[in-house]
């Protein structure tokens, strides 16, 4: 029992390390003007939006843009996890 415990704690402790290296990432993505910067753990840092686009496309182009940006950092942080070792037994 004891011995399971210890295995959630370093678990614990290991996904704790790994986040705190994927926070520091970050993630930038355009597209019609408009630029996000999202860090690891999936937080917009930023968005900058070009004053020419219509309010219309601004909203549009925004939702795309984001959910784009969430894939991308989802990718990439998956990729910089199986470098680091992941998370075992999972």
């Amino acid at each position: 029992m004891f011995n399971k415990l210890r295995q959630i704690k370093d678990l614990r402790s290991q996904a704790k390390s790994i986040q705190n290296v994927l926070s520091q990432e970050t993630i930038e993505s355009e597209k019609g003007g408009i630029k996000i910067v999202m860090n690891g753990n999936l937080e917009v840092q930023s968005v900058s939006i070009n004053d020419g686009i219509a309010k219309e496309s601004q909203e549009g182009i925004l939702k795309d843009l984001i959910n784009d940006t969430i894939k991308k950092t989802q990718k990439i942080m998956a990729k910089k996890m199986q470098e680091m070792g992941g998370l075992p037994g999972f």
